[in-house]
């Protein structure tokens, strides 16, 4: 539509989108529900994503791990041919069932370190103390069920 404005010129009038009409008719409560809808999308979306970048990390990692597996595997065969390489070598010297016992006996120390190292380890593992301590944070409203104390 077209009509004179002051100067003599025409001005061309751009009719509103249907968006713009419906958010100028629109009531708090409706606009609330889009923005509530809203989120809601893109919570599902962001699920959706860390879903699928979970799958491909799981899937690297479980590769990665079984290649360090594999790896363990390896070195634990090479340590059995070394022990006995050594048990034969002592067995030339003392006798195999004397180096038998020296070998036995230096596993057995090798054993008693690593497990007191690995108790004294664990008993630093704290868990989740962050994640405890800001699930205590969460406002009560957001609990739905749930009485204040």
């Amino acid at each position: 539509m077209t009509h004179p404005n002051s100067s003599g010129a025409h001005s061309y009038e751009v009719p509103p989108t249907e968006a713009e009409e419906r958010a100028a008719n629109a009531s708090l409560g409706d606009i609330l529900g889009d923005v509530s809808r809203d989120m809601s999308t893109l919570m599902r979306q962001e699920l959706e994503l860390a879903k699928a970048e979970l799958k491909e990390s799981g899937t690297k990692a479980g590769k990665g791990a079984g290649l360090l597996g594999g790896a363990g595997v390896a070195g634990h065969f090479v340590l059995v041919f070394l022990s006995l390489a050594l048990t034969f070598a002592l067995g030339a010297l003392i006798g195999l069932g004397w180096s038998a016992v020296i070998v036995a006996v230096i596993w057995a120390i090798v054993a008693a370190v690593l497990a007191a190292m690995g108790k004294k380890a664990l008993k630093e593992v704290r868990g989740m103390p962050q994640t405890a301590e800001t699930v205590k944070e969460i406002p009560p409203t957001l609990k739905p069920g749930e009485e204040t104390p």
